[in-house]
């Protein structure tokens, strides 16, 4: 069983940061890719992130690839997700999700495990 606990979501202004992370449960971390998805209200959850179990792979989505940056530490048994230069539609509730493998893996439906989500707001 794996349990993850999402934190760093906050509201920010149109071309501003934020550092999103997330805390692991369970000996296995170090096993299992780890990704960032996010929702809109009335929306489906999407793609944003992923990363394989060594950190060496890594996969983005196309609307994020160059602003965003998932990093890992196995020690600490937690993901980040830098977001720079926000824009008023990566407004969402973003979500960590984990399972077992060594590729970025982009189907949430591969996913076996869920954070409860941190809101991140970008006005305009």
């Amino acid at each position: 069983q794996v349990q993850l606990v999402e934190s760093g979501g906050g509201l920010v202004q149109a071309g501003g940061s934020l550092r999103l992370a997330c805390s692991a449960s369970g000996r296995t971390f170090s096993d299992n890719t780890m990704a960032w998805f996010r929702q809109a209200p009335g929306k489906e959850r999407e793609f944003v992130a992923a990363i394989g179990s060594t950190g060496d792979n890594t996969a983005y989505a196309d609307s994020v690839k160059g602003r965003f940056t998932i990093s890992r530490d196995n020690a600490k048994n937690k993901i980040y997700l830098q977001m720079d230069l926000l824009k008023p539609e990566d407004t969402d509730v973003y979500y960590c999700a984990s399972r077992g493998g060594s590729l970025p893996y982009r189907d949430r439906d591969l996913y076996a495990y869920w954070g409860q989500g941190t809101r991140a707001t970008v006005s305009s």
